[in-house]
C-alpha cells in the first residue's frame, strides 16, 4: 500500500519485508484471507448444554481483542468504534453477520445495525388505520392537533455519520487530523492543565519605532514593528535572565543563550520557528532571519532543530487587526507574548510651557502570559514594565 493510503481494510497486506540482499519482487506474497463478509460469527455451545462463558477458551488470536458476551448468544468480535455505537444504542450485533477480517464487527456494520433498529421503530410507531363502521356515525367533541412527533417520535440518539452516504440536516462530518494537528491539540491540553498560567497587559508606544522604520526605510532598510519587538523581547531577557527560564519537570532551569520562538499560521497549523540568540543580532539580522525561517515553515522545510527547543515565544495577530489577546503557553516555556494591532488613540501631553494639549499616540497592547511556578506577578509586571521602555526608546536597542 501506498505512503498515506485511506480505508485499508483491517487485516490487508500493506507491506513486505524481505532478509537484506533478497529480491522482494522474487517473494511468493501471501494470499489474502478470503471475502470477510463469507466469514461466520463464532457459535455459542449448543443450547440443550450450555457451558459458562468464562470456561470457554477463546482462540489465540482472539486473546486480547474486544468482546462483546451476552447470555445465550454469540461470541462476537466487535472493533472499538462499533462496541461504542453497539453499547451506546442497546443493539444486539447477533442480528448482523460481521463483515470485517475474522468476523470482526466494523462501524460499517454497527452503522446498519443502527440503522436497521431506526426503521423497525419508525415502523412500529405508525399507527395503525382501520376503516370505520357505515352504521357508526362519529362527532368530535372538539378538533384535535395531531403533530408530526406524535406520530413519528423524535429518536432519543444522537445522529450518527455513515460513510459513504449524503449528509443530513444536523449529521456531522469526521474530518481527519493530520499529525501536526494532533501534536498541536496534545501539547495545547497539556499547557492548560498543567501549567498555572497568569497575566498581564500593558500599551506600548510606537511612535519612536514608526519614525525610526521611516528613516531606515530612506536607506532602503526594510524592517518591521515585529522585528523590533523581537529585538526588545531579547534585550529585555537579558536584562531580566529570571525570565529566560523553562520547566524541567522538577523546578526552572536559566538558560545562557536567548532564543525566541515566533509563532507563523500555515496550513497544517501553528509552528514556532526560532530565532537563535536574538540578543546578539541587530534588527535587521533579524528581519532576515524571521523572513526566511517562515518561508521555510509555509513550505514545510524546517528542520527540527529550527523549531524544537527556545526559551521565549512571541504571537503577533496584529497584521488580522487584532486589539489584544490571550495567548498560551508553549511548553517548557515560561513565557509567551501576545501583541495586537497599532491603533491610533489622543493622549493629554503637555507642551513645553508646562500648556495641556491633545496628542494622538500609535498605541500597542502587549499581554504577558507566565507560567507562575517560576515568574511571578512581580517579575511579570516589571518584565513588562522594562520591555515597554526598550520598546518606547529603540536606541536602547543598540
Amino acid at each position: 500500500m501506498e505512503e498515506g493510503s485511506k480505508n485499508v481494510r483491517l487485516g490487508t497486506i500493506i507491506g513486505l519485508l524481505v532478509e537484506e540482499g533478497q529480491n522482494w519482487k522474487q517473494v511468493e506474497i501471501p494470499a489474502e484471507t478470503g471475502d470477510p463478509s463469507s466469514m461466520a460469527p463464532l457459535m455459542a455451545p449448543p443450547v440443550a448444554a450450555p457451558a459458562s462463558p468464562s470456561l470457554q477458551p477463546l482462540p489465540k488470536w482472539n486473546m486480547g481483542l474486544e468482546n462483546y458476551l451476552s447470555p445465550g448468544s454469540f461470541r462476537v468480535r466487535l472493533s472499538p468504534a462499533a462496541r461504542y455505537i453497539v453499547e451506546t444504542h442497546g443493539l444486539d450485533p447477533n442480528n448482523i453477520i460481521p463483515s470485517g477480517p475474522r468476523g470482526i464487527l466494523t462501524k460499517e456494520d454497527a452503522l446498519n445495525l443502527l440503522q436497521q433498529k431506526q426503521k423497525s421503530k419508525a415502523a412500529e410507531s405508525r399507527p395503525v388505520v382501520s376503516p370505520a363502521p357505515p352504521q357508526l356515525t362519529v362527532v368530535p367533541l372538539a378538533p384535535q392537533a395531531t403533530t408530526v412527533s406524535s406520530v413519528y417520535p423524535r429518536p432519543t440518539f444522537p445522529p450518527i455519520s455513515i460513510p459513504g452516504q449524503p449528509a443530513a440536516q444536523g449529521i456531522f462530518t469526521e474530518v481527519p487530523a493530520s499529525n501536526i494537528r494532533r501534536i498541536i491539540a496534545k501539547r495545547l491540553t497539556e499547557s492548560k492543565t498543567t501549567v498555572p498560567h497568569a497575566y498581564a497587559t500593558t500599551d506600548c508606544d510606537l511612535e519612536a519605532v514608526l519614525k525610526l522604520r521611516e528613516e531606515l526605510a530612506k536607506d532602503d532598510i526594510k524592517v518591521s514593528v515585529n522585528d523590533f519587538i523581537i529585538k526588545a523581547t531579547a534585550v529585555t531577557l537579558k536584562q531580566m535572565p529570571d525570565v529566560n527560564v523553562t520547566w524541567d519537570g522538577e523546578g526552572p532551569r536559566q538558560l545562557q543563550s536567548i532564543d525566541i520562538s515566533i509563532a507563523v499560521a500555515t496550513d497544517r497549523g501553528l509552528i514556532t520557528p526560532i530565532i537563535k540568540d536574538a540578543a546578539t543580532k541587530g534588527v535587521q539580522e533579524i528581519a532576515a532571519s524571521a523572513k526566511a525561517l517562515a518561508k521555510k515553515a509555509r513550505d514545510g522545510k524546517l528542520l527540527p532543530e529550527e523549531y524544537q527547543g527556545g526559551s521565549f515565544s512571541i504571537s503577533n495577530l496584529g497584521m488580522f487587526g487584532i486589539s489584544g489577546f490571550i495567548a498560551v503557553i508553549n511548553p517548557p516555556q515560561a513565557c509567551i507574548l501576545a501583541v495586537g494591532r497599532a491603533r491610533p488613540e489622543l493622549k493629554i501631553v503637555e507642551d513645553e510651557e508646562g500648556n495641556e494639549k491633545l496628542q494622538q499616540h500609535q498605541l500597542m497592547t502587549v499581554t504577558l502570559s507566565s507560567d507562575s511556578r517560576m515568574v511571578d506577578d512581580k517579575l511579570a509586571s516589571m518584565f513588562l514594565e522594562t520591555l515597554k521602555a526598550n520598546l518606547e526608546n529603540p536606541i536602547r536597542l543598540a
